[in-house]
């Protein structure tokens, strides 16, 4: 199912995962510091991800600003 839509495994070299790893696992530790995103209590997706991307439209000018 993933082949068919062009994505293939590769293994890494050494250490090459670890720069990837580290911008995903800020990322999620930046929308942890919104309380509600911690834990999901919305039962609806569409809530959940409308908090996600106002999570997001915070911090994209606080990172840009420095």
């Amino acid at each position: 199912m993933i082949w068919a839509k062009g994505v293939k495994p590769r293994i890494a070299l050494h250490g090459s995962l670890d720069v990837h790893r580290w911008v995903i696992e800020q990322t999620i530790a930046l929308l942890h510091w919104f309380r509600r995103l911690r834990i999901r209590w919305e039962i609806r997706d569409d809530v959940h991800e409308a908090f996600v991307t106002l999570a997001a439209a915070v911090i994209c000018p606080r990172r840009l600003t420095g």
